[in-house]
């Protein structure tokens, strides 16, 4: 009995500290609340707004889809390359970010390929694919984790407004023309944006999306069944039995014994 009860009770107890010791980047971008009923028990539950599909060209001239990315974490953040002001430092910062991540190998290739980094040009006219490949070569960017994207000016602004959702000023007093943001934008494996941060903020924000990156890569996904789901029912029958049978082992024994 101690052996069977025991694996079960001690994985309740981590399970418990696990999800009161670690708090995991919040969801943003609620679509809708429905009503469930749990347990007996009617319960308000958030939908979450799940990015759509995109079809952009990187540095390489390759195509690059959303669709192409499942599964993985995403840092995306928004440029031009003839940005007089903040665009520089943002690239740079998110280039530090960008080699502070490896695959985890001891040895071999070291390239990160799990966590890929986007670049959208806010600027796409002039954007064009060699243009980006002179702002790649400019900051050494590595093409196989980061790529720089372009495209129809009107689908950009359509994915940044109405998908992404960024925190936006036209100009911010330098260019009316463009959108202007500092922000870096977490999207986890499921297509949901976990945060936003200011790229220029090297004191608080890049650090703190450094420790959600890290927390993202451990949250267990939520369509992913545990090993004890659908089976607490039946290992609760079967310590219940047991427990019976040891009753009558022990009464037999006893009555046998007399």
């Amino acid at each position: 009995m101690m052996a069977l009860l025991l694996p079960l009770i001690a994985y309740f107890i981590v399970k418990n500290k696990s999800e009161n010791a670690i708090h995991m980047p919040r969801h943003y971008l609620p679509d809708s609340l429905v009503t469930v009923t749990k347990n007996g028990k009617r319960v308000t539950d958030t939908v979450w707004h799940q990015l759509a599909n995109f079809s952009f060209t990187n540095q390489e001239g390759k195509k690059i889809t959303l669709d192409s990315l499942k599964g993985k974490i995403i840092i995306a953040d928004f440029f031009f390359t003839h940005c007089p002001t903040i665009c520089p430092t943002l690239t740079a910062n998110m280039k530090r970010l960008a080699e502070s991540i490896h695959n985890g190998q001891r040895v071999g290739d070291q390239t990160n390929k799990q966590i890929p980094f986007l670049s959208f040009s806010i600027d796409p006219e002039r954007d064009s694919v060699e243009r980006l490949k002179y702002w790649a070569d400019r900051f050494q960017v590595d093409p196989e984790q980061w790529w720089l994207l372009t495209g129809e000016k009107k689908e950009i602004y359509d994915y940044i407004i109405n998908e992404l959702k960024v925190p936006a000023e036209d100009g911010m007093g330098v260019d009316s023309n463009f959108i202007h943001t500092d922000y870096f934008v977490l999207i986890d494996s499921n297509r949901y944006v976990r945060g936003y941060y200011h790229g220029l903020d090297t004191a608080e924000a890049l650090p703190q999306l450094s420790r959600d990156l890290v927390l993202l890569t451990m949250e267990k996904d939520p369509k992913a069944k545990s090993f004890f789901d659908g089976k607490l029912q039946i290992m609760a029958v079967a310590f219940l039995s047991a427990i019976l049978g040891v009753g009558l082992l022990f009464f037999f024994f006893r009555k046998n014994k007399n």
